[in-house]
C-alpha cells in the first residue's frame, strides 16, 4: 500500500477524529486527546496536525453554522476519509505484526 507517513501525534489526532465522528473539531479533538491520554497539548499543534492530515487526504472538513455561543464564529468539523481509515488499519496491522514477534520471556519480578 502506498501511503504517506504520519507521525505519532498525527496518528493520535487521526484516531481521535475517527472516535469523535461527527463532532470532531479542534477543541473537541484536543479535549479528547487530553482525556484519553492524560497528555496536555496545545490547540495550535492540533490545528496543524488536522491541516496536515487533510492535505494528505486522510481527513475531510466542512465549516458548520455560526452560533451565538461562539460569538458568531463557525466551527470547522473534520471527518476521516477512506484513505485515513486505511492508513490507521495499516499502522495497526504493522504494529501488531511486530508486537507478535516479541519473544515471550519468563521474568521474575523482585519485590522491593
Amino acid at each position: 500500500m502506498a501511503r504517506s507517513n504520519i507521525g505519532e501525534f498525527e496518528e493520535l489526532v487521526l484516531l481521535v477524529v475517527a472516535i469523535l465522528n461527527d463532532n470532531a473539531y479542534g477543541i473537541s479533538v484536543m479535549e479528547e486527546i487530553e482525556s484519553q491520554t492524560g497528555r496536555k497539548i496545545n490547540i495550535s499543534a492540533v490545528h496543524s496536525a488536522l491541516d496536515r492530515l487533510e492535505s494528505k487526504g486522510f481527513l475531510d472538513s466542512h465549516v458548520g453554522g455560526a452560533t451565538k455561543a461562539r460569538g458568531g464564529r463557525r466551527k470547522r468539523f473534520f471527518k476521516i476519509t477512506v484513505a485515513g481509515q486505511k492508513a490507521l488499519d495499516f499502522i495497526k496491522e504493522q504494529r501488531n505484526r511486530l508486537y507478535d514477534q516479541i519473544p515471550k520471556l519468563s521474568l521474575d519480578y523482585v519485590s522491593l
